[in-house]
């Protein structure tokens, strides 16, 4: 059986009771190197996270143990949860929700997710015609299509909206900007959120 296992945006408070006790009595742990450090796993009993081919084959092989993949945020809102069901079916793969950090950002900024486009930038161009025709869109954004590029989007639109860019969310580091899209620079943004709005 294949776990995949969401462990919210970074915080340990931030998960799920019953998380713990998931990773115990796994055979194998996979997860980046950030997520495996998060956790008190024996050196035999993890794997950094391979390429997504290679990904299939080890999951493959060890269909009959108890395989737990670390997802951050909520595995099944752009996360890899997806992915597993896709290659393996809903018969083979168990699913644990965790509090993502589109959500987390909303209610640190104090905005309602009623009625919220949501969506992803990792490794895709949106189509901002579509997106900026929504009240309001929470965005899980990359290094290619950032805070930067999304307001300049804005901006050709002639819109004014208000962009809130939260950084290393849940953790010390954690930022949180509210912007119009004129103030948003052009420089590198960590492990962001954003959220577009009219509100």
């Amino acid at each position: 059986m294949i776990t995949v296992l969401g462990i919210g945006p970074g915080s340990p408070n931030l998960r799920l009771q019953g998380t713990d006790a998931i990773i115990t009595k796994a055979t194998l742990v996979i997860g980046s190197d950030r997520q495996l450090a998060e956790f008190d796993i024996p050196a035999e009993k993890q794997l950094v996270l391979p390429k997504l081919e290679v990904l299939k084959k080890l999951l493959a092989e060890q269909h009959d143990q108890n395989v737990v993949l670390l997802a951050s945020g909520d595995p099944l809102l752009y996360g890899i949860g997806s992915w597993t069901l896709r290659q393996f079916g809903s018969d083979c793969v168990t699913i644990v929700p965790g509090i993502s950090s589109i959500q987390y950002m909303f209610h640190q900024v104090g905005l309602a997710m009623n009625d919220t486009y949501l969506t992803s930038s990792h490794g895709r161009l949106p189509d901002f015609d579509f997106l900026l025709a929504h009240k309001t869109v929470g965005m899980v954004t990359d290094d290619e299509i950032g805070p930067y590029q999304i307001a300049q989007e804005v901006l050709k639109r002639h819109q004014h909206r208000t962009i809130y860019i939260g950084e290393q969310l849940s953790y010390p580091e954690e930022k949180i900007s509210q912007l119009a899209p004129e103030q948003v620079e052009n420089q590198k943004y960590n492990m962001n959120v954003v959220i577009i709005t009219n509100a």
